[in-house]
């Protein structure tokens, strides 16, 4: 690992200085990105901010103990491993407050692990060549800035210059500040779709009421992913899980699945959660044309000319009923379960194109026989999106988190 500081007395463009910020970290594999990093440095230290930059090449390891690794991958794996614990402790030690990479394929992708577990906000950018696939599956997984270079990084050229002046200047202007009133004011995650946005939006407007702030999640797989994720880190105090709709597409093969850690991170961090079967009556797939072909007899929607929507059936509610309770069931904090007994999307109301009552009563009866007793299943004769849903919802959420507010049992 280098060091390179820059003077803090040192003026910068039309003599002011820069405010008193920590180190910005620069990952880089400097074997191969060592004139890029270089440059990337300068331009940061010029706008008044000292660097660190952490090697995570894999050249200079081919004589040590690495060599015992079975494969390239292990390395890199072991590579990122290592660099992420030293990241973390430069957190905890307040040395730095952003990071950027300089990196192709198989740099960003250590970059992803190096940044993995740095807070939600805390600055991470990364100057890749890499494939955009690649980029977008970063993205997915972490708040990361992308400078895509469009051309591959074989030095300093006069299209390299204009991306690493851009990260440069872009960097040195960023601080992380952790929130300063995280113990004041409480905060809850809210999943929801496009079907669900009425709920959503009044839930917000209820707990804002209570002076509580609702970060809503898009559950389209990736946001569903990110709530998980940040759940986990202690960054909520309640989850009010209204759009549970990516358990349907991790069990029927849609294009939306969070993975196998959807709905699991509130029960670990035991903080108290509600949850609904918000447009579980619905797998997403892309255009029709993408359609799996063992689902051409179903009944489908276009939703979009890029979005098609697919109606689960009873024995899938069924089977999304069980997942829902085998995960809830871990719960230890207060945990309810809401069921709207006239509709869970907008799609899904009398008239609607996919109404199936049927359908919907076999997620909930599924629920109520597989939950502990300590966990109430509760039915509302409303749609998901009437009032008196987001109402009921929110105002649990709120006695949940309010000093002397009622237990499970008092619902």
């Amino acid at each position: 690992m280098s060091h390179h500081y820059a003077d803090d007395e040192r003026s910068i463009r039309d003599g002011q200085r820069s405010d008193p910020a920590g180190m910005v970290a620069i990952v880089a594999t400097l074997d191969t990105k060592g004139r890029e990093t270089a440059y990337l440095a300068r331009v940061i230290e010029q706008w008044g901010r000292k660097t660190l930059t952490i090697d995570v090449g894999t050249s200079n390891r081919r004589n040590s103990s690495d060599a015992r690794v079975a494969s390239p991958a292990e390395v890199l794996r072991e590579i990122a491993a290592s660099a992420r614990e030293e990241v973390k402790e430069l957190l905890r030690s307040g040395a730095i407050d952003a990071i950027v990479g300089v990196a192709g394929g198989k740099g960003s992708a250590v970059f992803g692990e190096v940044v993995s577990d740095l807070p939600y906000g805390f600055p991470k950018l990364l100057v890749s060549s890499a494939r955009p696939a690649l980029l977008a599956e970063l993205a997915l997984h972490n708040d990361i800035i992308l400078y895509p270079t469009l051309v591959d990084l074989f030095g300093i050229n006069a299209f390299t210059e204009r991306v690493l002046d851009n990260a440069g200047r872009a960097v040195a202007a960023m601080r992380y500040v952790p929130a300063q009133d995280r113990q004041k004011r409480k905060t809850v995650a809210i999943t929801a779709f496009g079907v669900t946005t009425p709920a959503a939006n009044r839930c917000v407007a209820r707990l804002a009421e209570a002076g509580i702030d609702a970060i809503v999640f898009p559950a389209n797989g990736a946001g569903g992913r990110k709530m998980e994720q940040l759940v986990s880190a202690g960054e909520f105090d309640a989850v009010l899980d209204l759009t549970t709709t990516e358990l349907a597409d991790e069990l029927v093969g849609g294009t939306a699945s969070a993975g196998p850690d959807r709905l699991k991170a509130a029960s670990r961090r035991m903080i108290p959660q509600l949850i609904a079967p918000g447009a579980v009556d619905m797998v997403n797939f892309g255009p029709p044309s993408s359609v799996p072909a063992e689902f051409k007899e179903r009944q489908f929607y276009s939703h979009t000319p890029f979005t098609t929507l697919m109606r689960t059936t009873v024995s899938e509610n069924e089977r999304i009923g069980r997942l829902t309770a085998e995960r809830l069931s871990q719960a230890k904090a207060p945990a309810l379960v809401l069921w709207p007994a006239k509709g869970v999307s907008d799609y899904d109301r009398d008239g609607g194109i996919f109404r199936n009552p049927e359908a919907d009563r076999a997620w909930f009866d599924a629920v109520r026989r597989r939950l502990p007793r300590s966990i109430i299943a509760r039915e509302l004769d409303c749609h998901i999106n009437d009032p008196e849903f987001a109402e009921a919802a929110a105002s649990w959420i709120v006695e949940q988190l309010t000093p002397g507010g009622s237990s499970v049992a008092d619902v």
